[in-house]
């Protein structure tokens, strides 16, 4: 795992750090819309005294806390993968580039000892779901991974 020198020290300072996860990045806004909104995120995380984590697999190595280059890649790749729980070991021996869910980024933050994670929404139930079991793995990861989740709530159209 490659945890920035910045996160590291803050980790051992015992400043705040906050994860962010990377899929708004990759899957969620045109560029450079996705790298100017991923950079005023992490500015409202510092104007608030903690250390933004934005995290990601680059080169088929987690990444914990981006800099500027490794999100400028990000945000202009076609061919990053959207990586839940279930695709991480793949992206990980395929060397690929990936943007983390909700539900991965609480599982590098707990590795890397992050306690918050900041995002947007998390997934929910999808309609028919009865039928389906199209259940978000996000609802399953905050049953399984103690990393504390600050969001608007379960997005509402699933």
């Amino acid at each position: 795992m490659n945890v920035s020198a910045e996160v590291q020290a803050a980790l051992q300072r015992g400043q705040g750090v906050v994860a962010l996860e990377s899929t708004i990045i990759t899957h969620g806004m045109p560029y450079p819309q996705n790298r100017d909104t991923a950079l005023a995120v992490e500015q409202v995380v510092r104007d608030n005294g903690a250390i933004p984590a934005t995290i990601a697999i680059l080169d088929g190595q987690v990444s914990v806390g981006l800099n500027d280059k490794q999100l400028q890649a990000l945000a202009t790749s076609r061919d990053a993968m959207k990586l839940s729980r279930a695709d991480l070991a793949m992206a990980l021996s395929q060397k690929a580039m990936g943007s983390t869910t909700v539900a991965a980024t609480m599982i590098i933050a707990q590795l890397a000892s992050i306690k918050v994670f900041a995002t947007g929404g998390i997934g929910g139930v999808h309609h028919g779901a009865e039928l389906s079991f199209d259940i978000s793995a996000d609802l399953q990861e905050l049953n399984r991974t103690p990393v504390t989740v600050i969001c608007a709530g379960a997005k509402a159209i699933l």
